[in-house]
Order: C-alpha cells, then sequence, then structure tokens
C-alpha cells in the first residue's frame, strides 16, 4: 500500500498541474475550482495512505486496522477525488452525488488509522 500512495502523491501533482495549467481558460473558474479540490484532496490522502501503511512498521501499531485505513484512504481517494474530477472535466452534476461516499471513505480511514494506534502505548 506504501507503493499505491506514492503513486497516488506523483499522479495527484501531474493531475494538479494538468489542471493549473493545461486547463486554465478551457474550464469556468468554478470548475477549475471543483478539479483543484480534487487534486488537493488526493495528495492530502496519498500522504494519509502513506502513513497507513507504515504505521505498524513506525508505532507497533494494529495492522489489520492500519490496512482497512489504507483502504478508506483508496476508495476515498477513487471516489471523492475521481467524481470531483469527473464533475469538472464533464459538467456532469449527476457525479456529485458520489462525491459524499468518498468524502466519508476518507473520515473512515482517518478514524481506522487513529483506532491503529490504540493499545500500543501500552504493548510498547
Amino acid at each position: 500500500m506504501a507503493a499505491a500512495g506514492a503513486l497516488s502523491a506523483g499522479l495527484a501533482v501531474a493531475l494538479g498541474a494538468f489542471g493549473a495549467h493545461a486547463l486554465r481558460g478551457r474550464l469556468a473558474p468554478e470548475m477549475l475550482a471543483v478539479y483543484d479540490t480534487a487534486a488537493r484532496y488526493q495528495m492530502y490522502h496519498a500522504l494519509g495512505l502513506l502513513a497507513a501503511a507504515m504505521a505498524p512498521l513506525a508505532a507497533g501499531a494494529n495492522p489489520l486496522r492500519a490496512w482497512r485505513a489504507c483502504l478508506g484512504f483508496a476508495c476515498g481517494t477513487l471516489l471523492f477525488s475521481g467524481s470531483l474530477y469527473a464533475l469538472a472535466l464533464t459538467g456532469a452534476a449527476s457525479l456529485g452525488a458520489i462525491t459524499p461516499l468518498g468524502g466519508l471513505a476518507f473520515i473512515a480511514g482517518w478514524a481506522l488509522l487513529g483506532a491503529s494506534f490504540i493499545g500500543s502505548a501500552q504493548r510498547g
């Protein structure tokens, strides 16, 4: 999963640069802002994915919960950022209905990452 986090971070940089340069002037300002939000949240959660993937090694966290956090971040990126990229590029407002599901996956990922450390202080 660490490799997936690194790949997602690199992709967020590439997509963000594409949006800033190739899409400026082609998208309405509000759609460009939607696209920027997608790239920003992808980067945040790529870093979260990296942290969750490495948590068991660095802090003795619960590996199953850390793995589930990784899945939350990966699914959230696909649903949240993916739907916003598609919305910005196509203007299909119906795609906005998918975005909150990605947000819930992100929240679950952060909760699971936090929960993965519960009890690690007593073990260490």
